[in-house]
């Protein structure tokens, strides 16, 4: 029998939405990474680092890089954490044999192990700040909320500067695909570990207790008048990348 890496059914069973948008940047490869979605301007001072969900570069998750970029005037970068491997293939999501189930929660103990991303984030923040970059900051949907939340302790502390345009370092669109794999409670660990503000923004889809807790350890850190959360009761989890309808206003 696999193990069960992730327990939320929402995540393991909504499809993504094919769109028809063409993204605005370029794939190309900085700091280590092969492809890298790379949009906004290149004059820019700062970076903003978009850590995408399983389903890799999808045009939805490519528009609201897009959008980052435009409304803050800033460079936003995509790397491509699953490569050399590919993103889970959709033809097999949502998953309807026993084998698909196994294949996907494979995938969250392999290819996308949080660990090992976490790894290359630290790297390629560094590059950054080393190429001049004077503040980074992140945001990550599903499996890269859980990334950008387990990098929000002393890894983002030593590697990145406030993002002051911002008010916050971190924008998370979390869901409880992102913080139940691997271990349970593990967003709750991370929140009193994060040493920078946390934006966290969930669907009507995630435990709201969970988010209760996250929410309560975080109002008592002294950076918390710079966080911000908010349940977003009447959206589904995934409506902010590679499983919305952007073209149904509600999204």
């Amino acid at each position: 029998m696999s193990t069960v890496h992730n327990t939320n059914k929402a995540c393991c069973s909504i499809p993504p939405v094919l769109s028809d948008y063409q993204p605005k940047g370029a794939i190309k490869p900085v700091a280590g990474f092969q492809k890298v979605y790379v949009t906004g301007p290149a004059t820019s001072s700062n970076a903003i680092v978009c850590i995408f969900d399983i389903f890799g570069f999808f045009p939805q998750t490519q528009q609201g890089a897009d959008i980052v970029a435009s409304t803050l005037n800033t460079i936003v970068y995509m790397p491509d954490f699953f490569e050399p491997d590919a993103p889970f293939d959709i033809a097999k999501f949502p998953p309807k044999t026993d084998q698909d189930k196994a294949d996907l929660q494979a995938f969250f103990g392999s290819t996308a192990n949080p660990s090992a991303a976490i790894t290359k984030l630290k790297t390629f923040g560094e590059s950054l700040k080393a190429n001049g970059f004077k503040r980074v900051g992140i945001y990550g949907m599903c499996w890269g909320g859980k990334v950008a939340v387990s990098s929000g302790g002393d890894l983002l502390r030593l590697m990145l500067l406030p993002f002051s345009i911002l008010r916050k370092w971190m924008f998370i669109h979390l869901s409880s695909c992102s913080e139940l794999y691997f271990y349970s409670m593990l967003f709750v660990d991370d929140a009193s570990r994060l040493t920078v503000p946390l934006g966290m923004y969930i669907s009507g889809d995630e435990p709201v207790d969970e988010y209760e807790k996250i929410v309560e350890v975080v109002s008592k850190k002294p950076f918390a008048d710079k966080c911000d959360a908010k349940n977003y009761s009447n959206m589904f989890h995934g409506w902010g990348a590679a499983r919305a309808d952007l073209k149904n206003e509600k999204n």
